[in-house]
């Protein structure tokens, strides 16, 4: 079946349901969620939702919680949980994410977790929803290999990786032409260190929504497209 014969299946699916879909993507660094978020978003029309990208415009446009926001980050802090949500809740409420939405980066926490499913209950109503976390489970191995392989345009912020997605021409980005670059963080050292901050403080996310019948493990192993053909049959 090819690209847009799927396509047509997922709207078909879509048009025969009135339940909003509600998606949630969890995994440590590099697992590939972020390219498949904005691959997904893009296939079934739903707006995708990253809550960095999200805080960096709201602080942008000095609207009243991205001040907040950068009065905190400006002292080196981490910006508090209720604000955070408080930015969620706002973006959730718009027109776009009526049908659904796919939302990258959030929830962080159990904290968050129990945040988000108080928005979703406040904006829903009576309105049906299917909420779904997928998560993208990934050798430790093939995890550190990811990150010490990964380059980025700090141009346009797309993310390439020397084994698994190269640019077309090496050192230059695909979309926009600007040198990629690695960043520091990108070393098998300070990549233990987030791992292990990652699996302390998100992971039990997953046990969080094991117990609620919402966890689905997508196997990220292997090339962009495989995995794709797999969260396809997942979000189902």
């Amino acid at each position: 079946m090819n690209i847009t014969e799927r396509k047509n299946e997922f709207i078909n699916i879509e048009r025969s349901s009135t339940v909003k879909k509600e998606l949630i993507f969890l995994g440590p660094p590099a697992c590939g969620k972020g390219t498949q978020t904005a691959k997904l978003a893009e296939f079934l029309g739903l707006p995708h939702i990253d809550t960095g990208s999200l805080l960096r415009a709201e602080i942008a446009k000095e609207s009243p919680n991205g001040i907040i926001a950068k009065s905190f980050i400006d002292k080196g802090n981490l910006v508090p949980v209720e604000l955070v949500g408080s930015i969620i809740k706002d973006r959730l409420a718009q027109d776009d994410c009526k049908e659904g939405y796919i939302l990258d980066g959030y929830p962080r926490s159990i904290a968050q977790a129990d945040m988000l499913e108080n928005i979703n209950s406040e904006i829903n109503g009576d309105v049906k929803a299917d909420f779904r976390a997928i998560y993208f489970d990934l050798n430790h191995d093939v995890l550190i290999s990811r990150i010490v392989n990964r380059r980025s345009c700090p141009v346009c912020g797309e993310i390439y990786n020397l084994k698994y997605k190269p640019s077309k021409v090496e050192g230059v980005c695909d979309k926009c032409g600007g040198k990629l670059i690695q960043r520091k963080d990108d070393n098998e050292e300070i990549a233990e260190a987030r791992f292990e901050t990652y699996f302390n403080e998100t992971a039990p996310l997953i046990e969080y929504y094991t117990k609620r019948g919402k966890l689905h493990t997508l196997n990220a192993d292997g090339s962009i497209d495989e995995v794709w053909e797999r969260l396809l049959e997942v979000i189902k």
